[in-house]
């Protein structure tokens, strides 16, 4: 498979890695849009949110569970972030496998 963050979750490209465990990794975005700019993905490939299935629940709580520990870790759980998950092509997806934004560090704007 020719996936970068399949790469990553294999040590073939590095990451400045935030958190991990058996199911997700956190890293940081290497374009950040903000301070804090971090990326959530789950290490089982899955291209969207558009593949999950009931199978998938533990690493979505798991994929959840990481993003608490990205805030807390980078200092943004008092302040506030924003969580963005990108989805097709029209939703501006540029990689693959299915991965969450969490973006803070500053005031945010919602802008398109």
């Amino acid at each position: 498979m020719d996936c970068l963050f399949c790469k990553l979750i294999a040590g073939e490209i590095p990451s400045k890695k935030i958190y991990e465990d058996e199911h997700v990794l956190a890293f940081h975005d290497i374009n950040p849009v903000a301070p804090v700019h971090a990326l959530v993905i789950p290490k089982k490939h899955i291209v969207n949110v558009l593949d999950l299935t009931e199978d998938d629940a533990l690493v979505l709580a798991k994929i959840h569970a990481a993003i608490q520990i990205v805030a807390k870790e980078t200092g943004i759980d008092e302040t506030g972030f924003r969580v963005v998950t990108n989805t097709g092509t029209h939703g501006q997806q540029t990689v693959f496998h299915m991965h969450y934004h969490v973006i803070g560090g500053r005031q945010l704007k919602w802008e398109f």
